[in-house]
């Protein structure tokens, strides 16, 4: 099923959104996160190895909803807009002395929570390029493959930062002006294809939301699981535009960022019901439409995400419930899992608060993979695409 272009129906709202001006901001570090979940962010390498850094990350943006949490959040209300946060953050990289590293930039974009990895990632490679003191394209190709490598050994659990960084490599690289233009200009155009694939990136959402919104009626019950930055885009917008509609949020164990999802929709006024993630099945003859979000998509149409995803589907699936995905296309990777286990596992503690014998096995996996015949539809900014469409779309992204 094809949609009009994503690129089509931003430009036709262009000059419509003007009444939401924040929406475009690049968020800073939250005031919301706690001492705590600000030290972890600042490490500068993975705090534990077996852990995925993934969702370490996710924990503190995302993580165990406290009860002086909308409070913090109310103190968080007044935030600069991108051109400060890219303006301070400019000068703060011009004061650091010493040599460029890729990591220590990627660490201080990742700390902004609005902002996904990949795109982190991306902001990241395009400081190399504008930090860079080749003289020669192939210098500046070798330094840019070395920088992407490193960002992708730093996590290598995390799909969507491989994926961005792939995809960037390619996006920036592949233009055939390179080879008629002196260095300088070279690297300038370099520079320019690297901030507007970034740019890109981060509307992806915006995108994705305002292609959504066919789909949304009013007096609908959509079931959501977990927190996902790309469906409370959606869910926002949508009540936004004032429609009717009904949310069922699952806990989302073991960090429970389904809590934080329900709070933040009850900020919107949208009605929200909170669950336990076993409680699915006997729910879901109250929901129209299943929403969640992916942490990748393969080439086979199906998608990588929090664990629990692939038993809302199959129910779903049973009872004639569809199910849709919202994923930016930094998320598609060239990943072609054969079942569950046939992934770079991705680890994250569990705590049942109680204490565990230690004979006693933990199934400690973060994520699992839908198959695509559990799937109705992937809203991303590349269009409202079909299961079936994604490997088509993959290959023109990787070409």
């Amino acid at each position: 099923m094809w949609r009009r272009s994503a690129s089509f129906i931003l430009d036709k709202n262009q000059n419509d959104v003007v009444a939401n001006p924040e929406s475009h901001h690049l968020s800073p570090l939250s005031v919301a996160v706690s001492s705590s979940m600000a030290e972890t962010l600042q490490q500068e390498q993975q705090p534990n190895p077996d852990i995925s850094a993934y969702y370490q990350t996710r924990a503190a943006h995302h993580g165990v909803v406290t009860s002086d949490w909308l409070a913090q959040a109310q103190a968080a209300v007044d935030q600069p807009s991108e051109d400060a946060v890219s303006s301070n953050y400019s000068s703060k990289s011009g004061d650091l002395s010493g040599k460029f590293s890729v990591i220590d930039e990627f660490n201080n974009w990742r700390k902004q929570p609005d902002l996904a990895e990949a795109v982190a990632a991306i902001r990241a490679l395009a400081s190399v390029i504008r930090s860079s003191e080749a003289t020669t394209m192939m210098e500046l190709e070798i330094e840019l493959k070395k920088a992407s490598d490193s960002l992708k050994s730093w996590d290598k659990t995390s799909i969507s930062l491989t994926a961005g960084c792939d995809l960037f490599m390619r996006y920036v690289t592949r233009t055939s002006a390179l080879e008629y233009e002196d260095f300088n200009s070279a690297k300038s155009r370099l520079l320019e294809r690297a901030e507007k694939f970034g740019e890109i990136s981060y509307k992806a959402r915006k995108i994705i939301a305002m292609l959504s919104q066919e789909f949304i009626f009013d007096g609908c019950t959509i079931l959501v699981h977990g927190f996902s930055r790309v469906v409370f885009e959606v869910l926002k917008t949508a009540a936004q535009n004032r429609k009717n509609f009904r949310v069922l949020c699952t806990e989302g164990r073991p960090d429970r960022s389904g809590l934080r999802l329900s709070n933040e929709l009850a900020k919107l006024d949208v009605p929200v019901k909170l669950l336990i993630d076993s409680a699915v099945a006997y729910s879901m003859d109250e929901v129209d439409m299943v929403f969640v979000g992916a942490d990748g998509v393969v080439e086979s149409g199906g998608v990588i995400n929090m664990m629990g995803t692939y038993q809302i589907a199959l129910v779903a699936k049973s009872m004639n419930k569809p199910v849709y995905v919202a994923a930016e296309s930094y998320k598609f990777a060239r990943l072609y899992p054969l079942d569950q286990k046939d992934m770079v596992p991705a680890l994250r503690p569990i705590d049942f608060g109680v204490p565990i014998p230690s004979k006693v096995e933990v199934e400690t996996s973060a994520r699992d993979y839908t198959p695509p015949q559990y799937l109705t539809l992937l809203f991303t900014d590349l269009g409202v695409l079909t299961p079936s469409v994604v490997s088509d779309e993959l290959i023109q992204l990787y070409l």
